[in-house]
């Protein structure tokens, strides 16, 4: 004959079951909103670890301007904070929109080469620079050291992205001429769709124009140092 179980032992050993139950697999909607307190598509948790509000649907928001919406870096596995998550070079907007690269493996096709770099389209112009011409200031690519060079052109000059003078002359990195041409590095990408990289020179080459103004005025037998009398009359 099977003992019976004691109506009490039972009801306790229900509620431990359930109890259980509802830490492991949730209790519906009410964990779901403690899981995402704004139901935004995104973990509160992810949204700490990357510096975004878990109380604040911020969904649509694109803080690195790279074109992926912090939901859409959230299920593509990218920081929300880097415009280039792998560091190859090409944002991570570009990545999925444009080149079917994964942003998250700097050589998405194992060729050798970092995605960047790659030229799908064979037009002569790397992937990571297609877009540089129509890039508002705002959405202008990363320039971590603020050496003057961006940060997906360093590897095309062997420079370290993190540090403004790699091989420690005294001059940043972007007021080198690696190749001897004349031109800085910072400018030699100027051209490359026949225009002017307006962002750069506005941030980086405002020295620049005051020292030709300078260099003009002495250009003129101007002499920036001399005194400036008035005629006696």
């Amino acid at each position: 004959m099977t003992p019976s179980i004691h109506p009490a032992r039972r009801l306790w050993a229900t509620l431990a079951a359930v109890l259980v139950v509802a830490l492991v697999f949730g209790t519906g909607p009410a964990s779901a909103n403690t899981r995402d307190r704004d139901r935004d598509g995104m973990p509160n948790r992810w949204e700490v670890r990357h510096g975004l509000d878990p109380d604040r649907p911020n969904a649509r928001g694109d803080r690195d301007h790279d074109g992926l919406s912090n939901l859409r870096e959230f299920r593509n596995r990218t920081d929300p904070l880097d415009e280039d998550s792998d560091g190859d070079g090409s944002d991570d907007g570009d990545e999925v929109d444009d080149f079917d690269s994964d942003p998250k493996d700097p050589d998405s096709d194992d060729d050798g080469t970092l995605d960047g770099d790659d030229d799908a389209d064979d037009d002569g112009v790397h992937d990571e620079d297609e877009d540089d011409a129509d890039e508002p200031c705002v959405a202008d690519d990363a320039d971590a050291d603020e050496d003057g060079i961006d940060d997906e052109d360093e590897n095309d000059f062997g420079t370290d992205p993190a540090d403004a003078d790699s091989d420690d002359d005294g001059t940043p990195d972007g007021d080198d001429d690696a190749d001897v041409d004349g031109i800085d590095d910072e400018d030699q990408d100027d051209g490359d769709h026949g225009d002017i990289d307006e962002c750069e020179d506005d941030e980086d080459d405002d020295d620049d124009d005051l020292d030709d103004a300078d260099d003009s005025d002495d250009d003129h037998g101007t002499d920036d140092d001399a005194v400036v009398t008035s005629p006696t009359s």
